[in-house]
């Protein structure tokens, strides 16, 4: 195939496809995806598929859900509990260890944990001394890798912790930080609730360089109340100074009748869908311009940093928490809400809090819901990750993976796809295909033509492409 090419080039903008294709979908964290999993998901699937992943002797992922934040942040989508009482986290603490308790026990202590991600809500609400606990009773339960090597990271706030933080952070394995940014804005931070100041940051990646953490990553979101683009330019000239290794620029989407915080957004506020377009395409080139690597879906890195080297060299991944430098890892997840990713199946824990700990009192895993995939939804999968994260298809490889003969097994999305390659976003070779660089922009929408669940009948909402 001819399509390394087109790895780290710039996306280019064409508003006339970006109407036409611009729908609303998924963003593929997993397929199939969340709405598909059943509450008939038994505990048995999940043992049975723990046994097989040990007998594959697969390393691990590990994710930790902590949903506590002080304050609300009004366009948040996430499964928190706001509150001011620091001590709720304490039981709470508790029983992810607990948690873990109950699955080391059917887990291979042997096999090493390559990555782990504490994420939120804001993890930091948590104090120091909770964090070593964790920590500790993580590796109590698993085997953490020791020199260093592991990408193991942690979502923080830069408003709601202290320098000092840093330091207790790395003394505990952190390697790499993600920062929620959104807007250096006043006027823009007010209308969400969300503060923290271009010195606080600045301060806390000086920490985070000097304690020797590997990577630092922000996150900004564009289309809030107030944003056009001068106004976010003048946060991404102060993010770009600051250098961040990666950054994730995310679309607002203003979805209240979803989440009910987002009712606190004043809609006459919000940026008209012609200006967050705008928003999109000039800070696309100002970064790429800046010197990063367009990954995809909202994603940037600077060349030598990982996420960007993993696309480069083809092993570049994606899974719940986005895109992942590294594959063949199992993901077991800790915490209310958090989903698991084990050999053929996902499963999702209790969103509620009350039962998740309820749960794991009496014992049980706080199982809540699940999906086991099929051969057809493995071999989607693999396609689907394959588009998002190199933007291409080799059909002999996947033929050979997976016994199939892919231009008869496919036949009727490539007749679909078929339009899109005279529009322009993908080209057909003599045995596969590439995205173009003006396909990467709309990547998700050639995706949806390998999703088979997206014509059930049941009604599913999801955000904009962009």
């Amino acid at each position: 195939m001819a399509s390394s090419d087109i790895r780290g080039n710039r996306p280019q903008w064409n508003s006339e496809l970006i109407d036409r294709y611009d729908l609303s979908g998924p963003r593929y964290t997993s397929y199939p995806t969340a709405p598909q999993f059943r509450e008939d998901f038994i505990d048995t699937d999940l043992r049975v598929a723990l046994e097989r992943s040990n007998r594959a002797a697969r390393p691990l992922s590990l994710y930790f859900h902590i949903p506590f934040c002080s304050t609300v942040c009004y366009y948040c989508a996430c499964n928190k509990i706001i509150t001011a009482n620091r001590s709720r986290a304490g039981p709470y603490i508790d029983k992810m260890i607990g948690e873990m308790a109950l699955i080391s026990k059917l887990v291979d202590s042997s096999r090493p944990v390559r990555q782990l991600h504490w994420g939120g809500g804001t993890p930091t609400f948590i104090s120091d001394a909770e964090k070593r606990l964790l920590m500790d009773a993580t590796a109590k339960h698993f085997t953490l890798l020791e020199d260093d090597s592991g990408e193991y990271s942690i979502e923080i706030h830069p408003g709601d912790m202290t320098v000092a933080t840093i330091g207790c952070l790395r003394e505990i394995g952190f390697n790499r930080l993600s920062m929620g940014i959104q807007d250096f804005n006043p006027v823009v931070q007010k209308a969400v609730n969300r503060f923290n100041s271009v010195e606080e940051v600045r301060e806390l990646v000086q920490a985070a360089r000097a304690e020797g953490f590997h990577s630092v990553s922000m996150d900004l979101i564009y289309g809030l109340p107030h944003q056009n683009w001068q106004i976010f330019e003048e946060t991404l000239d102060s993010v770009i100074g600051l250098a961040p290794d990666r950054l994730s620029v995310f679309n607002y989407a203003h979805m209240p009748h979803l989440f009910k915080v987002q009712k606190q957004i004043d809609e006459s506020a919000l940026p008209a869908p012609e200006e967050k377009l705008r928003m999109l395409e000039k800070m696309t080139g100002k970064l790429i311009d800046a010197g990063y690597i367009y990954i995809g879906m909202d994603h940037f890195a600077l060349p030598d940093d990982d996420l960007a080297v993993a696309q480069r060299e083809g092993h570049l991944q994606r899974n719940f928490q986005g895109y992942s430098t590294s594959g063949g890892s199992d993901l077991l997840a800790f915490g209310c809400s958090s989903i698991s990713a084990v050999d053929n199946v996902f499963f999702q824990n209790h969103k509620d809090i009350d039962d998740y700990m309820a749960a794991v009192d009496e014992g049980r895993l706080p199982l809540a819901r699940g999906f086991t995939l099929s051969e057809d939804d493995l071999l989607r999968q693999h396609v689907i990750k394959q588009l998002i994260c190199h933007f291409e298809l080799d059909f002999s490889r996947i033929q050979k993976q997976f016994k199939v003969d892919f231009r008869q097994y496919f036949a009727s999305e490539l007749e679909s796809l078929e339009g899109m390659a005279e529009d322009g976003l993908l080209k057909f070779f003599d045995n596969g295909l590439t995205v173009t660089p003006p396909g990467r922009l709309l990547i998700r929408r050639i995706c949806m033509v390998f999703d088979i669940y997206l014509n059930c009948s049941t009604e599913i909402r999801y955000s904009k492409i962009i």
